[in-house]
């Protein structure tokens, strides 16, 4: 009986160890497959870590990122619309499993921002409210967190943006107080922090040159689109987002 007890230990510790190589190694597969641009083999990869770990937080996380990567330029658009929902999804366990990182809360802005399209406008109002949220939280967890600090510019951005009186609804009727917080100023400030934190990010550049135009120095924006140009493609998105900056030089 005692022999047999051992035995089934040993077994059961070794399945353990099996179990946690196969997380380790799918989320370093996903890794490899994310850094060689490709998106929905990292995504296979990091949902096959989840399907034999539920709980572990980087493959939650970078399940969310690649989720979003795939989904940002598809076509089909019930497709996209799952691959944001999981993207929500995983952000949000990967919050509930270690709260205290800025990763999980970046990929919860993120995700949010996504999944905001396809929301009534109270729904978005809603859901931009927890996008700052989420993003504010990241940053008091990393100050320079390159991608909180774009989605807090992007958010002031997308909020000046508005209408008068949309943003008049949003504020007084929709619940939506904190986007009287929203200017351009802030919006600046954000993306620039961005640029500096990661200068080689060709979102960041492009996104800053977004809200020059917006502000009307073309001089700054041009700048911003030209420098976009002559980065290399680190991100499986650079092509669409350096695709954008060509048509907003265009446009200026």
């Amino acid at each position: 009986m005692q022999l047999r007890l051992i035995t089934l230990a040993a077994m059961l510790a070794a399945g353990r160890t099996a179990n946690g190589q196969g997380v380790l190694e799918h989320i370093a597969m996903g890794d490899r497959e994310y850094n060689a641009l490709e998106a929905a083999a990292a995504l296979g990869h990091y949902e096959q870590a989840i399907a034999a770990d539920a709980g572990n937080y980087e493959a939650l996380w970078k399940a969310s990122r690649s989720a979003v990567d795939v989904g940002s330029y598809i076509s089909d658009a019930t497709r996209r619309t799952k691959l944001f929902a999981s993207a929500e999804q995983y952000a949000r366990k990967a919050v509930a499993v270690n709260p205290a990182d800025a990763e999980g809360h970046f990929a919860v802005a993120r995700a949010l921002g996504k999944t905001a399209l396809t929301r009534s406008p109270q729904g978005r109002v809603k859901d931009g409210t927890e996008v700052r949220a989420h993003a504010l939280e990241c940053l008091e967890r990393s100050a320079r967190h390159p991608g909180c600090l774009h989605v807090m510019g992007a958010w002031n951005a997308e909020v000046m943006r508005l209408n008068g009186f949309t943003r008049m609804i949003a504020k007084n009727l929709l619940g939506g107080r904190v986007f009287g917080s929203a200017s351009w100023k802030e919006a600046v400030r954000y993306m620039e922090e961005a640029v500096a934190a990661d200068p080689e990010r060709v979102i960041h550049r492009v996104e800053m040159g977004e809200i020059y135009k917006d502000v009307g120095d073309k001089a700054k924006a041009r700048a911003a689109f030209e420098a976009a140009l002559r980065l290399p493609e680190t991100d499986v998105n650079d092509r669409n987002y350096k695709a954008q900056a060509r048509r907003a030089l265009g446009s200026i």
